[in-house]
């Protein structure tokens, strides 16, 4: 079983709408709370096509102590190419709430996937439907590790899932080991997670900021490691210029700015990352959900068409 390293050839993206670029549908975007009609188990981020049609759905899972709304840019991105994207807030931004390991999260995504099949219907566009044949799983930071940890528990829950994707997951600190539950083992391959699995890196996430504050994406606790510890299909690629954080809208509150200021992050405008992750993802869930692989391909074959550097471009397809 080998690792491919990208080649550089002369390839370009074939599709009308280049997936770097905003997509082609109009979308809209709601807050769903609790106490709605609906009543889902989490507050949800919704951004969704208005146009008439049947649309795969992403569930999103958010980074430690961070917003969803803090994604909506990104997301906006992913939905404007024909996705239904449902954002749970896991977990209130307060102490008292912030959780000490990972059981919960998973719960709560769980809980959150099952409400789907009842409740998404009455919060949809009219004449906008839900196929939940082609259901995604994406989380970034510690919801990247939430996402992973619900595809190894193997419950019900996750066999609704047809694909994976971390977008920098984070399994813990260097200082106090892995988050509950332990999935990382050390061991090449030894995650099966049964779907295909992408992970999207940053380069300088395991950068110390000023080199004294702990690494967000600590070396053994990121990206490579679920790269490397994943059964194939599986596809590593990493924004080799920009951080952690850096898929962040720019125009955060205070909190927001705050929990960017502890992450080493890249120079200049981050548009080009969230225009790399956003046309990534949409790569992926083109070839995996609807049979399209040429955008992915091209990517692969030829990283350079990215808006930002894509080093390394790894993969085994099997």
């Amino acid at each position: 079983m080998a690792t491919i390293l990208a080649n550089k050839f002369n390839i370009k993206l074939t599709s009308n709408d280049s997936v770097f670029e905003a997509g082609p549908f109009n979308i809209a975007k709601q807050k769903v709370e609790t106490s709605d009609l609906s009543s889902p188990p989490k507050e949800l981020l919704v951004i969704t096509p208005t146009e008439k049609g049947e649309y795969p759905v992403i569930v999103f899972l958010h980074g430690f102590a961070l917003s969803t709304s803090f994604y909506t840019e990104l997301l906006k991105r992913i939905a404007s190419h024909g996705y239904i994207v449902i954002a749970p807030q896991l977990y209130f931004l307060v102490p008292n709430s912030l959780p000490s390991d990972g059981y919960e999260e998973m719960k709560s995504t769980a809980e959150v996937t099952d409400w789907l099949s009842e409740g998404l219907k009455s919060i949809l566009p009219e004449h906008v439907q839900a196929n939940l044949l082609k259901l995604a799983l994406i989380g970034h930071s510690r919801g990247g590790k939430t996402a992973f940890s619900l595809a190894l528990d193997r419950g019900e829950t996750w066999r609704k899932f047809s694909v994976l994707i971390g977008i920098d997951p984070v399994a813990g600190t260097g200082l106090l080991g892995q988050v509950k539950p332990d999935i990382l083992t050390n061991v090449p391959r030894s995650l099966n997670f049964g779907v295909p699995v992408m992970i999207i890196g940053t380069g300088l996430g395991d950068v110390k900021l000023d080199g004294l504050a702990p690494a967000c994406a600590p070396v053994g606790m990121n990206h490579n490691e679920f790269y490397y510890e994943s059964q194939p299909p599986c596809y590593h690629l990493v924004t080799k210029d920009y951080g952690h954080m850096d898929m962040l809208d720019d125009n955060l509150d205070l909190l927001g700015k705050l929990e960017v200021c502890v992450c080493t992050s890249g120079k200049g405008t981050k548009d080009p990352m969230r225009r790399s992750v956003g046309g990534l993802v949409v790569a992926f869930l083109e070839n995996y959900l609807d049979g399209m692989s040429v955008d992915l391909e091209a990517i692969l074959q030829n990283p350079d068409i990215a808006p930002a550097t894509l080093s390394p471009v790894e993969y085994v397809k099997s």
